[in-house]
């Protein structure tokens, strides 16, 4: 069973790739590979809330935002111009040419 998804995607820079999050279960995946030098008081932080979330008891909303803001702080945040033309969610865009 999927975790709760977020209302838009982030996306996060990894060593040779540029990888969405899409909801918890993307964000608890990120975090399990974050590296144990680097499992900060913010770090734990978001990690609980995560936790929290999945059991119900925090908004996704805040998970997003606060996940966001880890990346940001971590250097972590693509910006769209890096994330591959196949990723982005062009709502814009008609299937078939119409």
């Amino acid at each position: 069973m999927a975790l709760a998804l977020f209302d838009k995607p982030l996306y996060a820079r990894r060593r040779y790739f540029v990888q969405e999050i899409t909801g918890l279960d993307d964000v608890f995946d990120f975090l399990d590979e974050w590296p144990p030098e680097k499992r900060n008081l913010p770090y734990e932080t978001l990690s609980r809330y995560c936790h929290e979330a999945a059991g119900g008891r925090w908004r996704i909303s805040a998970v997003r935002k606060n996940f966001e803001q880890f990346l940001k702080q971590n250097g972590k945040l693509a910006t769209i111009e890096e994330v591959p033309p196949c990723l982005r969610r062009d709502r814009g865009a008609k299937l078939g040419g119409l």
